[in-house]
């Protein structure tokens, strides 16, 4: 990997190392902003002492991250449209990074100084889709081509859905748990716990209940909000060190393989329902044209598209023999390739025939949809250590200004397995969500179903924060992004 270095010279070696601390920085900050959220409850109710949860979150967080894949990963890089990503030389990629990390950072850090539980998924896609209409902007192109907008309304309703959801599902398990357990010393505050019978902890089964879910919640936020910090480490490594990262430089003979036969198959799927598919692929382009860069992605460039990649994986049996240059443009393919084979998924193809092109775009992307162990376990790392420091903003905000009165130990079991469940379930579908938003959105439906009643100034920031964090993230990324090309583009 240190061999990269020498090829890149000395300006390009300290971009490139900025760039990731930079990644690592917003991810640090993720996890005293974010992962706060899943101690909240477990330290307000006193299940476990403050430093021993943290640290414990952390780990759980950790692995997380280790072992949570890499869908969400790239349905952020994703957001960026392939147009984009084609067209985009190192440094605009560099600029483009430092852009949307700043503004995530000081839109993280301001929020998390003013004890709002606002959401880091959201501060990224803000500035991510940001700098995305920047670019298409400066290139003098609608704002609108620079993002992915099909992605970015997946995104959006997956975080509007999932708070709601997570406010619903908090409501009914905490109505079932009162319905089964009147009167149960388990819906009592930590406060009238201590002055019922003096007794510091909650009861045995709610403690174990509330530690369980808790680090659910870590694991859970680990696997969904570490993945994207990873794919903005690749997004950097791919836009500065090509060379070693545009493609899975680790691929053994049979990936290529393995890719090569998916290109061909979805050919022969593309083939076989050319009427269907006509206004997304030209069947009438030349396949047989000269191997050319490809800086556009269209209807009449995808089947050119997939017989160079053809021709360029039959050259070799592994990428480590392929020139630079040849690896980006293998990647600029695949990109556009599989860009045409989502459209067509959509499409009303026979299910045999979606089933088979959902299979071999797996195939398809097996090799630029990656990320090295060093990666996955800096950002596992980042995250981990952020745990450990600046919880205590938030813990106060969940606890005691949520509701109008103070939380018991029922309403913290509710919450956090509404939330872990919740974040679980996202991550394995590879969608992106908050953590803040679907666990501010559960104890705040515990409240209304305990009828404790909602504090409507919090409501206010924490509705205030959601609403605000897109256009101004969004205008901070673009902003800079564009301030940035003026001074080094």
């Amino acid at each position: 990997m240190f061999e990269m270095f020498t090829t890149l010279g000395f300006a390009g070696a300290v971009g490139l190392v900025l760039a990731v601390l930079f990644v690592l920085a917003y991810e640090f900050i993720n996890g005293f902003h974010d992962t706060a959220n899943a101690v909240a409850t477990v330290i307000y109710t006193k299940a476990m002492p403050a430093n021993l949860a943290v640290v414990t979150s952390a780990l759980f967080n950790f692995a997380g991250v280790l072992l949570g894949g890499l869908g969400v990963a790239y349905a952020i890089v994703h957001l960026l449209p392939v147009d984009s990503l084609l067209g985009m030389d190192s440094t605009q990629g560099l600029l483009m990074v430092f852009s949307l990390l700043v503004s995530a950072i000081i839109w993280n850090l301001g929020t998390w100084y003013f004890g709002i539980p606002a959401s880091s998924s959201h501060t990224l896609i803000g500035s991510i889709m940001g700098v995305g209409g920047a670019f298409a902007w400066l290139h003098e192109q609608p704002i609108l081509q620079g993002i992915n907008t099909t992605k970015a309304a997946q995104i959006m309703l997956s975080l509007i859905i999932s708070p709601t959801l997570g406010f619903v599902m908090a409501a009914v398990f905490m109505l079932i748990m009162k319905y089964i357990w009147q009167k149960h010393k388990i819906h009592r505050t930590p406060d009238q716990q201590m002055q019922i019978n003096g007794k510091k902890h909650p009861p045995f089964w709610a403690r174990v209940s509330l530690i369980a879910s808790a680090m659910g919640v870590s694991f859970a936020h680990g696997s969904n909000d570490g993945q994207k910090g990873i794919g903005l480490v690749m997004l950097v490594l791919i836009c500065m060190a090509p060379a070693y990262f545009a493609l899975d430089m680790t691929s053994q003979p049979y990936d290529l393989e393995r890719t090569q036969d998916a290109n061909r198959r979805i050919m022969a799927i593309y083939d076989r329902n050319r009427t269907a598919i006509g206004e997304l692929v030209d069947f009438k382009a030349d396949i047989h044209v000269a191997d050319n860069i490809l800086t556009h992605c269209s209807a009449e460039t995808v089947l050119p598209a997939m017989s160079q990649l053809d021709r360029h994986l039959g050259k070799v049996p592994t990428f480590k023999e392929m020139g630079v240059g040849e690896r980006r443009e293998v990647r600029r393919l695949l990109l556009c390739i599989d860009d045409t084979a989502r459209k067509v998924s959509k499409l009303d193809l026979p299910k045999k025939e979606l089933t088979l092109l959902a299979k071999w775009r797996k195939d398809l992307t097996i090799i630029t949809e990656y990320a090295p162990l060093w990666v996955i376990i800096a950002i596992a790392t980042a995250l981990g250590c952020g745990t450990l420091v600046g919880w205590r903003r938030i813990v106060h905000t969940v606890g005691e200004k949520i509701g109008s009165s103070d939380m018991t130990y029922s309403q913290g079991i509710a919450a956090q397995v509404t939330a872990a469940a919740s974040i679980g379930v996202a991550s394995l579908t590879g969608m992106p969500v908050s953590t803040t938003h679907i666990l501010s959105s559960a104890v705040a439906g515990t409240m209304v179903a305990n009828r404790s009643g909602l504090q409507s100034q919090t409501i206010k920031q924490i509705m205030l924060a959601w609403v605000l964090t897109l256009p101004i993230t969004i205008l901070l990324s673009g902003g800079m992004f564009i301030l940035a090309n003026a001074l080094f583009g």
